[in-house]
């Protein structure tokens, strides 16, 4: 069955000239077949979108489209290549559909050769683990990164003994080379980077025999980080200059240094405030009580006010983790665990049965906590 080019395109018949273009643009990006490496399915169906557009984006084809080359209509097969606008031997009407993709969408088609610039080096990352306290404190560690560096032998030339490079003789320096290419837009110039150069606009006349000519060797370094007070799971330390090298003068890239912190034995965090249980038996919850609890930095005097019930949250203001840029430190929260015995001696379970008594005797008058005060007592 002949292709509906309007189909193909996911557009209505009496759709205007801006529409169609918009809808191949969007359909050529989703089926490129760089975006789509080693689907044969994604490039006929990138051919297919250039096949239609070809012909609806043209005034004097679309309109013999409409008349003849319909899917239902007599003109049938049309879409095979062998109707009225005359085939195109089963070959994309872009020619190269990699060069059409980039001189369609601004990847460098048109334009005059130019030099490449500097590049800046890549990022690199590395982990580091630490402990609560490290965290709260701030610590200094060793970091182990692998990175590109400049190759003793030649200190970086990529000639052999160090010899210097020279210009690159197919590109003329420019770490580019062009190519022109008939398209069914027209005739486009695309630029490529220089197979001889690899787009550094310099070749040298024998490579180094230890780098092979690159220039730099994989090396592992030992660095010294500070990690400041405040991090927590999942923060990065920025250190600048320490990533990759940069290519053609470019500055080097820097390297993230990314904070996995073990989870504490009795504190639980969340962001700057950290929470902690204070077990507590019946009787301190009623009748109140003053305790010493061991925080992050050391021991906090907790009172427990009279009454206090199960689940009631203490805050101590200024007690939690530092903030990370500063402006003092979090909270820490004193979750309230009432403890109930499972095992009671005879005197507590008379207490008990005693106290159990007076609730069930209606003495409400003198109060629930009075009470307690009498049986404890």
């Amino acid at each position: 069955m002949a292709k509906d080019y309007y189909e193909v395109l996911g557009v209505e018949r009496g759709a205007s000239d801006e529409e169609i273009k918009k809808a191949f643009r969007r359909l050529a990006r989703q089926y490129h077949p760089d975006m789509n490496p080693g689907d044969n399915g994604a490039e006929e169906k990138f051919k297919e979108i250039g096949e239609a557009y070809s012909v609806l984006s043209d005034p004097e084809k679309r309109s013999r489209y409409d008349q003849f080359g319909s899917a239902d209509g007599p003109g049938a097969g049309f879409g095979g290549g062998q109707g009225p606008f005359g085939g195109y031997g089963g070959q994309s009407p872009f020619g190269d559909i990699g060069d059409i993709f980039d001189a369609f969408f601004g990847g460098g088609g048109g334009g005059g050769a130019r030099r490449a610039g500097p590049v800046r080096g890549e990022d690199i990352r590395a982990d580091v683990e630490l402990t609560l306290d490290d965290c709260f404190h701030g610590v200094e560690r060793e970091i182990r990164v692998q990175r590109q560096e400049a190759c003793d032998a030649c200190h970086g030339t990529g000639g052999k003994d160090g010899q210097q490079p020279s210009r690159c003789t197919r590109c003329g320096g420019t770490g580019q080379v062009q190519q022109a290419r008939d398209t069914a837009f027209g005739r486009f110039v695309t630029s490529r980077p220089c197979p001889q150069c690899h787009g550094s606009g310099q070749t040298v006349a024998e490579a180094c025999l230890q780098c092979h000519g690159s220039g730099r060797q994989r090396r592992t370094r030992t660095l010294k980080v500070r990690i400041p007070p405040g991090v927590g799971d999942g923060a990065r330390v920025r250190i600048s200059g320490e990533g990759e090298p940069g290519a053609r003068g470019g500055p080097p890239g820097d390297l993230y240094v990314f904070v996995r912190e073990r989870p504490h034995e009795r504190f639980a965090r969340q962001d700057a405030e950290l929470h902690v249980d204070l077990a507590l038996g019946y009787p301190e919850v009623a009748l109140g009580e003053e305790y010493d609890l061991q925080g992050i930095d050391g021991a906090i005097k907790v009172k427990v006010p009279e009454g206090t019930q199960p689940g009631q949250e203490i805050r101590l203001r200024g007690r939690g983790m530092p903030h990370l840029r500063g402006g003092g430190r979090g909270d820490l929260i004193v979750h309230v665990v009432v403890q109930v015995p499972k095992r009671l001696s005879g005197e507590e379970r008379e207490l008990l049965q005693r106290l159990r008594e007076l609730h069930k005797g209606g003495e409400h008058d003198r109060g629930f906590f009075g009470r307690v005060r009498d049986a404890f007592r």
